[in-house]
């Protein structure tokens, strides 16, 4: 009976941790895909206040941006960039929301740095990143960064920089990943997407 005990807690014990592994490395994830549903999810805000993506996303169609942390310096030049495209991607009636694993606190920082005035989102669990198929396991040499930027809620994942187009409904009408973080789609090819899309 001890045995059969031990077995049964080995296979929880081992399917838990396969739900809760993520990929090694950013080449291995596995992406939600265009014609699939987003995921819902309760995320921060800068003001540190609950928000309910589906909410947001039901308001407007959305451009969904997923950056690493207002410490990457190839984050905060896409961020900025976006800023810049902002009125343009307004008038084809798109929002613009970025979600990244720093804290509220955080954000309020990329903020006013990135002047961006676009929504910022914090998801340092890292809930809505990891159902998205896009975090994977941070290098080592990235730990102690997240887990400070996080505020100690984030010390192993990073999200494969991407960008999601999703309509109200939360189906995906396009995306761009790219599993090396120095390259991002541009705003000039971004908002040529949705003119296409429109």
């Amino acid at each position: 009976m001890k045995k059969l005990l031990f077995m049964l807690f080995a296979t929880t014990s081992i399917v838990a941790n396969a739900q809760n592994a993520v990929p090694k490395s950013a080449t291995d994830i596995a992406p939600l895909l265009i014609g699939e549903k987003i995921p819902n999810s309760i995320l921060k805000s800068s003001e540190d206040k609950a928000v309910n993506v589906s909410d947001l996303i039901k308001k407007k169609k959305t451009v969904l941006v997923f950056y690493r942390g207002g410490w990457c310096p190839y984050c905060n030049l896409h961020l900025s960039a976006l800023a810049e495209a902002e009125k343009q991607i307004l008038d084809l009636g798109y929002q613009v929301i970025a979600v990244s694993p720093d804290a509220p606190e955080n954000l309020k920082i990329t903020e006013e740095k990135d002047k961006v005035k676009y929504t910022l989102l914090s998801d340092s669990k890292g809930e809505f990143i990891k159902a998205f198929g896009i975090a994977f396991e941070a290098p080592e040499n990235y730990k102690s960064v997240i887990n400070v930027h996080s505020k100690g809620a984030n010390t192993n994942f990073l999200p494969v920089p991407s960008v999601f187009v999703v309509n109200t409904d939360g189906d995906i009408l396009f995306e761009y990943i790219s599993p090396d973080f120095k390259h991002r789609i541009t705003a000039e090819l971004l908002v040529s997407v949705l003119k296409n899309l429109n």
